[in-house]
């Protein structure tokens, strides 16, 4: 085999035109189109990382607003137990003052309604000793022992009564 310069240089400026022309017309809009998808992607995944940190934020505002949210109920739940047991108090309070309140009344009632009737018993037995005085005045008063028949017969009557 022989080596011929004419075709190894013809194909050398062939190669260079060849070259000059895909690098004009096919490299510089296809590298153009490479690059633009290139930057696409990297745009892509930057959003990407975007989304997902924002979505990772989001978990941990949505962990922290759940906890806040607990607690508070917890709080809620303590204080209304706390007002409860309060009230609860107080209501006992009141009905042991109510009671006591009654019962002092009820003493006093009944205090009342025996000083009454003791009143009512004096009267009558002042009534009644009048009515045997002036019955033992009407009779004649005798030494033969009827006067003393007639006081017992009058305290029976009035003993009868009370």
């Amino acid at each position: 085999m022989s080596f011929v310069w004419e075709s190894s240089v013809l194909a050398i400026i062939a190669f260079g035109i060849l070259y000059f022309l895909l690098n004009k017309y096919a490299f510089g809009p296809l590298f153009s189109v490479m690059e633009k998808r290139r930057e696409l992607v990297l745009q892509q995944m930057d959003e990407a990382s975007k989304t997902r940190e924002q979505a990772v934020s989001y978990v941990e505002e949505q962990k922290q607003a759940l906890q806040q949210a607990r607690q508070e109920a917890h709080n809620i739940i303590q204080q209304s137990q706390a007002t409860s047991s309060n009230q609860v108090d107080r209501i006992l309070e009141q009905a042991k003052a109510e009671a006591n309140r009654l019962k002092d009344e009820a003493v006093r009632d009944i205090e009342s309604e025996k000083n009454k009737a003791v009143e009512a018993l004096r009267s009558e037995l002042g009534t009644a000793s009048v009515r045997i005085a002036s019955k033992l005045l009407e009779k004649e008063v005798k030494a033969d022992g009827e006067q003393e028949q007639l006081v017992d017969q009058y305290l029976k009557e009035v003993g009868g009564r009370s």
